[in-house]
């Protein structure tokens, strides 16, 4: 296991894997049940899934299609995504994933958050913050797939959702999503100066350099990576890979 984890961050929508840019045009790049198993074979540490769907659209969690993805997958499970009361979050980590990721409904009801990590551990909760550049250049949360707008500031929520209890935070640039043109070093700063838990980057890895730059200038603990991992290089076709441990254990020493 690489010390400083390397997590891939896949995108679900209607049964299946999609990548966006900057959340938006999705593309299809493949079945989840053969990623995670592609991954299974790549001894990969982590994986995330994210249904980009199911918070704007107000739909469950797709159970059937998670459990056949808990089933095949042979490390650690994350899940986020339309995630709005207890009861959902029991059948999730009942078929077996170890996390879940709460974003959208944790503005809603920020006890939420609490109320899992009191149940379950903060340990099993990810803290999901988006955020987006407005047109003056500051940084805003958003929710809903980037179709809601938050008058707090990243830090201020990071370090709220700290506090009620999540145990960690995945942190996505929506502008740097899918671009392939390196992480928000100075987003990702900017929180992980203020709050104690581990901190995952995401949005913009394209190439090892940048997890480099995430972990030694910005302190990350972990880099989330989407396009890296479902395509052969920027504007080239769907391959389902991870990189390279050594070239990954030479980038994060």
């Amino acid at each position: 296991m690489l010390q400083t984890r390397v997590i891939p961050c896949l995108l679900l929508k209607d049964d299946g894997l999609v990548k966006t840019v900057q959340f938006k045009n999705s593309a299809y790049v493949g079945d989840p049940i053969n990623t995670v198993r592609i991954f299974n074979e790549k001894e990969v540490d982590e994986l995330i899934f994210l249904d980009i769907q199911a918070s704007p659209l107000h739909k469950e969690p797709d159970f059937k299609l998670l459990a056949e993805i808990a089933n095949e997958c042979f490390m650690p499970l994350a899940y986020g995504g339309g995630l709005r009361n207890i009861e959902q979050v029991k059948r999730i980590f009942n078929i077996g994933i170890e996390k879940v990721a709460i974003n959208t409904h944790a503005h809603e009801n920020p006890a939420f958050v609490t109320e899992i990590a009191e149940l379950y551990g903060s340990q099993a909760v990810i803290a999901s913050i988006d955020v987006k550049k407005n047109f003056w250049k500051k940084a805003e949360v958003v929710s809903s797939s980037a179709s809601k707008k938050h008058k707090y500031s990243p830090v201020e929520w990071a370090k709220e959702m700290q506090e009620r209890g999540a145990g960690e935070i995945l942190l996505t640039s929506v502008d740097k999503e899918g671009t392939w043109d390196g992480y928000d070093l100075d987003l990702i700063k900017s929180v992980t100066s203020v709050v104690d838990i581990p901190v995952i980057a995401h949005g913009g890895a394209g190439m090892l350099s940048d997890f480099t730059a995430a972990k030694k200038t910005a302190n990350a603990s972990a880099m989330g990576i989407g396009s890296m991992v479902v395509y052969q290089k920027k504007d080239m076709g769907v391959l389902i890979n991870f990189p390279d441990r050594k070239k990954l254990e030479a980038a994060l020493n």
